[in-house]
């Protein structure tokens, strides 16, 4: 388990605090070098100072007089100094001067030569430097004087401003953690505003968004990311609710003549060929609801990636052609003509590309005006195949364009008098062109309407084809 705090905020605070205390500590080792520094140079400007004043004082025994005055002088000089300590030996180690010497004892048998020399005693804390000087007589006499200072004082003072600062410094961070962690809070407040809108979502309430003027730029970018799902989530239950009612309602139809003609013919003694009829009316309903669910099925399976991917040359002009075969008789009957011109070669599954076509041609045949001509173009461009089914007949509204491809979506004003179909054929179109790499669009204007397929060619390119109104046998 990691010791790392786990909320956002706690890290920032944390992480702020433990900055700032990082800061502060150094500028307090900073500050106590600069007042330790500032002590040293006091000190020993002291220390020099008094050692001086010594020397001069030894300077001026010129006579055993003086020399018997010495002391004299000494202890006048030192009197108001309790923080010196002296002692003044001759080459033999006689003390001829001894002030505080308690204090010297530590050093008093040694050298101590650098003015950064320091001891301790008895809970002092000293610095003391030795020289060596001749007394002026009629017969030199060589001495060393060791001077020591005691310097406690400052000590204590470093060690109060020592713990005075770490104290600070605890303090601080705790404060500094405590700002921070009130700051990151604050900071983070539109990431509990997401979350709030994401706990209130359900399937009633999509339409809750988050307010962007209120957002900071950083989370700007996940705001606009999260309304973007939102708009997603709510425009897909959308679709989804209408595409339960949609199915409701496409089932409700064939069941509910299956299940009235079965209760009609139920009602009374009927002879074998009414019962015949019953049944044949019957496995009409069924076979439609037969289709129906095999589309759905197919429907589901393209969504979730199941369909087969075979990699096999697909002939487009041969496809539509023997689509226009098939639908010739009923192309006749509403006095259609049909026009194939043009060829490519794709690559994928046959029958599911021509079930993507079928689905076009079918639909140009069932909305052209008697007498008008379809056209089908197969065209070729940068490195894709264009087919193109164009028919004659009542102009699809602009607003109706994009839902075309939707599921059980028809165009009431166009297909209202059309019994046929339960609006999956286009649907069931896109899903096989979207499987194969490919692209569908529709374009309708001044009665006439175009459906265009796009696919990546094959490597095998078909040479030019055409199949007129006179080619298909009239």
């Amino acid at each position: 388990m990691s010791l790392y705090p786990r909320s956002l905020t706690a890290r920032l605070a944390t992480l702020y605090s433990l900055l700032v205390a990082i800061l502060l500590l150094l500028l307090g080792l900073w500050l106590e070098y600069l007042i330790r520094d500032h002590f040293d140079e006091i000190d020993h400007m002291e220390l020099t100072a008094k050692l001086n004043m010594i020397e001069n004082l030894l300077d001026r025994v010129d006579s055993p007089a003086a020399l018997n005055t010495l002391p004299r002088y000494l202890d006048d000089l030192l009197t108001s100094h309790a923080t010196l300590s002296v002692s003044i030996r001759d080459e033999a180690g006689q003390i001829l001067y001894a002030y505080q010497p308690d204090f010297l004892e530590p050093v008093k048998n040694g050298e101590v030569s650098s003015p950064s020399a320091r001891w301790s005693v008895a809970g002092h804390e000293f610095i003391g430097h030795e020289v060596q000087q001749l007394l002026p007589l009629a017969q030199p006499i060589p001495v060393r004087v060791l001077l020591g200072l005691d310097i406690t004082h400052h000590a204590h003072f470093l060690q109060d401003i020592r713990r005075y600062l770490w104290t600070g410094i605890a303090l601080a961070a705790l404060l500094t953690a405590l700002l921070g962690w009130l700051v990151a809070r604050q900071g983070l407040a539109p990431l509990k505003r997401i979350t709030a809108t994401a706990k209130r979502l359900s399937a009633e309430r999509l339409g809750e968004r988050l307010d962007l003027q209120a957002t900071p730029p950083e989370i700007l970018e996940l705001a606009n990311a999260f309304n973007g799902m939102l708009n997603r989530l709510e425009a897909d239950f959308q679709r989804l609710s209408e595409f339960s009612a949609d199915i409701a309602h496409e089932l409700r139809t064939p069941v509910s003549n299956l299940l009235t003609e079965t209760q009609v013919a139920l009602s009374r003694p009927r002879s074998t060929g009414e019962y015949q009829d019953t049944l044949h009316s019957n496995l009409e309903e069924l076979e439609r609801l037969a289709r129906m669910i095999a589309d759905m099925l197919f429907l589901a399976k393209a969504d979730h990636g199941l369909l087969p991917n075979p990699a096999e040359p697909v002939h487009l002009e041969r496809e539509v052609d023997a689509l226009l075969e098939f639908y010739e008789a009923l192309a006749e009957e509403k006095q259609v003509t049909m026009q194939l011109s043009g060829a490519a070669t794709v690559t994928g599954d046959h029958l599911m590309l021509r079930r993507a076509i079928a689905n076009l041609v079918s639909n140009a045949v069932r909305h052209t005006s008697p007498g008008g001509m379809i056209e089908i173009t197969i065209t070729q461009a940068k490195e894709m195949a264009r087919l193109s089914v164009s028919n004659p007949g009542e102009t699809i509204p602009t607003d109706q364009l994009a839902k075309l491809f939707e599921r059980f979506h028809r165009a009431d004003n166009i297909r209202s008098h059309h019994g046929e179909g339960a609006g999956l054929g286009l649907a069931i179109t896109r899903s096989i062109v979207k499987a194969h790499g490919g692209d569908v669009a529709v374009h309708s204007q001044d009665g006439l309407t175009t459906f265009c397929l796009s696919l990546p060619l094959s490597g095998r390119q078909s040479t030019s084809y055409h199949r007129g109104a006179d080619a298909d046998g009239e």
